[in-house]
């Protein structure tokens, strides 16, 4: 199963944390860039396509998984987060 680094994000400005983050991204081997929205993360991770890790400025890589909200909106967080995205939404924001 391929892996992707997720290391950077675009969120919108709901409060709820759930649904704030709109899309992720990365770059490729190559160089180039890539950006896809969060339902199809959810939807790679859970079928297996791919799996997904964050990486933040500061080098750490963190599984990502996705998850329920209790109001039954699919999301995707990092194992080390409790249950807010927080290691997500704290990423930069990707590039237009």
């Amino acid at each position: 199963m391929p892996l992707a680094i997720i290391r950077c994000i675009v969120k919108d400005d709901r409060l709820n944390p759930y649904e704030r983050i709109q899309y992720v991204g990365g770059v490729n081997g190559d160089g180039t860039r890539w950006r896809q929205t969060q339902q199809k993360t959810v939807d790679e991770i859970d079928t297996g396509a791919w799996t997904f890790e964050s990486q933040g400025s500061d080098g750490v890589k963190a599984k990502v998984v996705t998850a329920t909200s209790r109001f039954g909106h699919r999301y995707i967080r990092t194992v080390a987060d409790k249950d807010v995205p927080d290691n997500l939404l704290s990423l930069p924001t990707c590039p237009a």
